[in-house]
C-alpha cells in the first residue's frame, strides 16, 4: 500500500493533490533547467577559470554522463530502501552541490561539482516518475500527472538560455546554479508533505556487480557517441567495450539469484514497447535538433538568435500541448495513443529527411510533428512500462524510461554528426563553404535523417508488434 498525505486513500484529483504535484515538477523543472542555463555561460566560465575546450566539454558533460550512468543503480536502491527517502536525500546533495559552486576557483573543482550534481539527479528524477504514477489510481489521472511535470520541466528547458543570459548581465555565474538551492527547497516541502513512505520495498538482496556492471554499460553507451562526433582514435574502442560490458551484465542479469534487472519483467510486453517507444523519440528529438541547429546556422547562415527562434515551432508545442495531449490520450487510449505519438515522430523525421532542404516551411512542420509526438509518447510510454511491472519495482522502471532516452539521444546525435564527419571535406565550422562543401553538407543532413527515420521507425514498428502480444 502506497501511502500519502491523504492516508491510504489515492487523490481523487490533480488539485487534490498539488502539494506533491508541485514538489515532484520542481525535482524535474531541475533536470531541464540545469544543463540549458549553464550551456549559456560557458565562454564566461572559460574566461574566468581559463578552461581549454576540452575541460568546458566535460563541465556538461561531466553531469549527463553520471546522472545517466547511475540511474539504473539508484532506482534499485529506491526500490529496496524507499523512493521518498531517496529522493529526500538527493534533494539535499543538490542543495549542497549548488551551495559549492561559491567556492570554486578551478574547472576541476567545476567539473567535480557536477559530478556531484549528476548523482543528485539520479537520486531524484527517476524517483519523480515513479511517485507521481504511484500517487494515483487511475490511467487519465497518472497521464495528466505526468503530463503536468514534464510540461514544468520543458519550460525550465526553454526559459533556461534566456534567464541564464539575463543573469549573466547582471551576477556571475555561480548565480547560474545557486537557482538550484531555492528549486530544492521547493521540492523538498513538496515531496515531503505530500507523499509519505512507501511500505511495500523490493526486499531481495542487492546486486552489486550487476550495479557495476550496468553503471558501466551506459557510461560508456553516453560518452562512446561523443568520441564518435569528435572523431577520436579511442571512439572503436570504447564502443567495443560498451558491447563486451553489456553482454556481461546480460549474463549476469541471466544467472544471478536477485539481478539488478529482471530481463523477464523488462521482456514484458507493456514494459518492452514502452521502453522502444521512448528510445524512439529521444532518438528522434536530439537527433533532429541537432541537424536542424546546424543546417539553420552552417548551411542557410543565420545568426544564433534568429536560429534559435526557427526552433521556437518545437518549444511552442512540447510547452503548451499538454492539455490537448490529455484530451487526446483519453479519446485514443493508452495503446493507441503511443502509437500515433510515435508515427508523428516517424512522420516529423520523413518530412525532414525528405523535403528539408527546400526551405524553413517543411522544417518547422517536422519540428512540431517530432515535438507532438515527444509529448504523447512521453506521458503514455512511462505510465506503460509501470504498470507493466511490480509496484516494488516502479522506481527501477523509472530508471530505465530515462535511460532509455538517454542513451538514444546521444546515439541520435553519434549517427548524425558521424554522417556529417564521413561525407563534409574540411572544418564544417569554418565559413566560406565551397559550391561542393554545401552539396556535401546537405547530402550529410539528407542521409543522416534518413538514418534516423528507419532507426525510428524500427524501433516503433518493434514496439507496436510487441504490444499486440
Amino acid at each position: 500500500m502506497f501511502v500519502t498525505a491523504y492516508g491510504l486513500r489515492s487523490p481523487r484529483s490533480l488539485r487534490e493533490a498539488w502539494i506533491a504535484l508541485a514538489g515532484l515538477s520542481a525535482v524535474f523543472l531541475f533536470e531541464m533547467l540545469d544543463n540549458s542555463i549553464l550551456n549559456v555561460a560557458l565562454p564566461t566560465i572559460g574566461r574566468d577559470l581559463h578552461a581549454s575546450t576540452t575541460a568546458l566539454q566535460w563541465v556538461s558533460n561531466s553531469y549527463a554522463v553520471v546522472f545517466g550512468g547511475l540511474m539504473l543503480v539508484f532506482g534499485a536502491v529506491a526500490d529496496r530502501f524507499g523512493r521518498r527517502r531517496l529522493m529526500l536525500a538527493g534533494l539535499v546533495l543538490l542543495g549542497v552541490a549548488s551551495l559549492a559552486t561559491l567556492f570554486v576557483t578551478s574547472v576541476g573543482g567545476l567539473i567535480a561539482v557536477r559530478s556531484v550534481m549528476g548523482i543528485a539527479a539520479a537520486m531524484t528524477t527517476p524517483g519523480s516518475i515513479a511517485l507521481a504514477f504511484r500517487l494515483f489510481q487511475s490511467d487519465d489521472l497518472r497521464v495528466r500527472a505526468m503530463t503536468l511535470i514534464s510540461t514544468v520541466g520543458l519550460v525550465g528547458l526553454a526559459v533556461g538560455p534566456p534567464l541564464g543570459g539575463f543573469l549573466l548581465a547582471v551576477a556571475p555565474w555561480q548565480a547560474l546554479l545557486l537557482i538550484n538551492v531555492p528549486i530544492a527547497v521547493l521540492a523538498l516541502a513538496g515531496v515531503g508533505r505530500g507523499i509519505g513512505p512507501d511500505t511495500d520495498l523490493h526486499r531481495s538482496p542487492a546486486d552489486y556487480l550487476g550495479g557495476v556492471l550496468g553503471t558501466a554499460t551506459i557510461v560508456l553507451a553516453l560518452v562512446t557517441p561523443t568520441l564518435f562526433v569528435e572523431g577520436s582514435c579511442t571512439a572503436w574502442a570504447a564502443a567495443a567495450l560498451t558491447v563486451v560490458a553489456g553482454v556481461l551484465f546480460v549474463i549476469r542479469a541471466r544467472t544471478a539469484s536477485h539481478p539488478l534487472l529482471d530481463l523477464k519483467l523488462v521482456a514484458s510486453p507493456l514494459v518492452a514497447s514502452g521502453l522502444a517507444y521512448k528510445a524512439a523519440t529521444g532518438l528522434a528529438a536530439a537527433g533532429l535538433t541537432y541537424l536542424v541547429t546546424l543546417q539553420l546556422q552552417l548551411d542557410w547562415g543565420w545568426s544564433p538568435a534568429l536560429a534559435a527562434a526557427g526552433m521556437l515551432p518545437q518549444v511552442a508545442v512540447l510547452i503548451a500541448a499538454g492539455p490537448v495531449v490529455n484530451r487526446f490520450v483519453r479519446w485514443a487510449g493508452l495503446d493507441r495513443a503511443v502509437g500515433l505519438g510515435s508515427l508523428g515522430v516517424v512522420a516529423g523525421l520523413a518530412v525532414y529527411a525528405l523535403l528539408g532542404r527546400l526551405g524553413y516551411a517543411p522544417v518547422a512542420v517536422a519540428l512540431v510533428l517530432v515535438a507532438i509526438g515527444i509529448r504523447v509518447v512521453g506521458a503514455v510510454a512511462g505510465v506503460n512500462v509501470l504498470k507493466g511491472l511490480p509496484e516494488s519495482r516502479t522506481s527501477i522502471g523509472a530508471a530505465l524510461v530515462d535511460t532509455a532516452s538517454q542513451v538514444t539521444s546521444a546515439a541520435g546525435v553519434a549517427v548524425s554528426g558521424t554522417v556529417l564527419a564521413v561525407l563534409f571535406a574540411g572544418g564544417i565550422a569554418q565559413p566560406g563553404w565551397s559550391a561542393g562543401q554545401t552539396a556535401q553538407f546537405e547530402t550529410a543532413v539528407t542521409i543522416g535523417s534518413l538514418a534516423l527515420t528507419a532507426m525510428a521507425a524500427a524501433l516503433a514498428g518493434w514496439a507496436f508488434v510487441r504490444s499486440r502480444h
